[in-house]
């Protein structure tokens, strides 16, 4: 088997990551010329085109797997770093590049609870990245070998990955107190939602829809929808009076108690089943990634 270039496979990465050859080299501190070159070295070895030059570039499938050996090289030096750390305090030096660690979870448990979950381990220097994206479609990133792990909804784990049961989110249909008279003085029935805006996070976002469909035993549901693409964005749009939002419990509960938000439809939330998934590999880091995320979320989802 071939011995692929450590800086040709992070140049492949790079150029995935940050979208192009400016902002790699940009990254990588290189000319855009060197990158080109380390880039063309890589798929005359491997001979194949790795990278699509499209808006926005993609990676091919013979791409995809060099990449996913990037990341799992770039994991490698990042157990690395952590053991000589634990060996020797300054053993992996203070100036170094630290490792990058890419995972993907979805906007409302950042928003909750999984930023407390990985905030020891960033204190500590885990050179995290965090992408976000609906929970149903956090699978695809790792499926595509651009994470090493993600919270998604699927259940069923990944080829050559692992899945851990994370617990369930639980959501509720909030409005603000004064837009709920206005418009909905006794809750959401089958009769009203369809006059009401419901704010979803994006065009991927099908909480809503499930939420109405779940409570009310529909098959099909049609609403009203504005988007606001941040979790937080969605609570203050509901706070301004835009309209009404399915939003996590964890999220509004003390607006609930302080009387600034109605449950437009008590008794009924709508749980989503929540899974940690990552590469079955033997690492330090992943382990650690995996016991921050389940422990906090034993406290917060259960």
């Amino acid at each position: 088997m071939s011995t692929f270039d450590p800086d040709a496979l992070e140049c492949l990465a790079a150029i995935v990551e940050e979208g192009g050859f400016e902002r790699a080299a940009v990254r990588l501190s290189i000319t855009q010329s060197a990158v080109s070159q380390r880039l063309r070295s890589l798929e005359v070895q491997v001979g194949t085109v790795l990278i699509v030059r499209s808006r926005p570039l993609k990676p091919t499938s013979a791409g995809r797997l060099l990449l996913k050996h990037a990341l799992q090289t770039r994991l490698l030096r990042a157990d690395l770093q952590r053991d000589l750390k634990d060996l020797a305090p300054g053993a992996a030096g203070s100036g170094g590049d630290v490792e990058r660690i890419s995972i993907a979870i979805n906007a409302d448990s950042i928003a909750t609870w999984a930023l407390a979950a990985l905030s020891e381990l960033a204190r500590r220097g885990l050179g995290l990245e965090i992408i976000t994206d609906d929970q149903d479609f956090t699978i695809e990133w790792l499926r595509e070998g651009r994470v090493l792990g993600c919270v998604t909804t699927l259940k069923q784990a990944l080829r050559s990955c692992k899945m851990v049961p994370l617990g369930a989110m639980r959501y509720v249909a909030v409005a603000e107190t004064a837009y709920a008279a206005a418009h909905c003085p006794d809750g959401l029935s089958p009769h009203n939602f369809r006059h009401v805006p419901f704010i979803a996070f994006n065009r991927k976002d099908d909480l809503q829809g499930e939420f109405i469909a779940h409570v009310f035993h529909l098959k099909h549901v049609a609403l009203s929808q504005l988007y606001v693409p941040s979790s937080e964005g969605q609570v203050s749009a509901v706070l301004a009076g835009w309209g009404v939002s399915v939003l996590p419990e964890l999220q509004v509960r003390e607006h609930l108690r302080s009387g600034r938000l109605v449950n437009l439809a008590p008794g009924h939330v709508l749980p989503v089943d929540l899974y940690w998934h990552c590469w079955n590999l033997d690492s330090v880091v992943l382990d650690a990634l995996t016991a921050a995320l389940t422990e906090a979320a034993a406290v917060a989802l259960r």
